[in-house]
């Protein structure tokens, strides 16, 4: 019966409509998720920042817009490493909202900034995996923010190459990564170091993740909680 489900599900979300994409935004308070989501859309301070040491986002903010001819769904996520005791149970409330929301998701953007790496860090692929699976990975793009912290000349790709650890995640994820500067690459006539060109880039990514995965959406499982 089980199998029969699974195939109804992959039959049912399989071919989906070629012009919408849903885009889920995950990592560290701070990371500069919200901030990555705004400068997608370029619209400024679309979606809420937090600049304190405390929890940003803690509930998922949604918002819709067409880019280069396609709807675009991004939805920006709390923390996947926030621990407040005294807060609700994040990863039900982030599970369900998905859910209700979206009938699957293209892509995950796991976010971080451009500084030291360590294994602290390269956890965050464990909890990907942890709060929705290891075929998570297969949808998976590594987004670098604070890009104006590489040195002039150098790319995203040699920088992670330049660090094991790094490159393994980044491995996990297909060898999928790039980079946003959300306050110094905006209108930049850089051919590299402009957030416009990162855009295009990003989302031809996608388009080639879709591709790879047959046309499928990653399909949000019903609660096992």
């Amino acid at each position: 019966m089980a199998y029969a489900e699974d195939r109804w599900e992959h039959f049912r979300f399989r071919n989906t409509r070629p012009d919408i994409r849903n885009i889920v935004l995950l990592g560290k308070t701070g990371s500069g998720k919200s901030s990555l989501a705004s400068t997608i859309f370029g619209e400024k301070d679309l979606f809420k920042v937090c600049h304190s040491s405390s929890n940003g986002t803690t509930c998922c903010q949604s918002e819709t817009r067409r880019v280069r001819g396609k709807t675009v769904q991004l939805i920006d996520t709390p923390g996947l490493f926030d621990t407040d005791p005294d807060a609700p149970d994040i990863k039900k409330e982030m599970l369900n909202y998905l859910r209700n929301r979206l009938y699957g998701i293209h892509a995950f953007l796991l976010v971080l900034k451009v500084e030291k790496f360590t294994k602290h860090e390269l956890s965050v692929a464990e909890v990907v995996c942890k709060h929705f699976s290891v075929d998570a990975l297969k949808y998976t793009t590594v987004v670098f923010t604070q890009g104006d912290q590489l040195e002039r000349g150098v790319n995203i790709e040699e920088w992670v190459s330049d660090n094991e650890l790094l490159s393994m995640l980044v491995q996990r994820c297909g060898g999928r990564c790039h980079v946003f500067d959300n306050k110094h690459w905006n209108n930049s006539w850089d051919s590299y170091r402009n957030n416009q060109r990162q855009v295009i880039k990003l989302l031809n990514t996608i388009d080639q993740t879709v591709r790879d995965n047959r046309g499928r959406c990653y399909l949000l499982r019903q609660p096992w909680f």
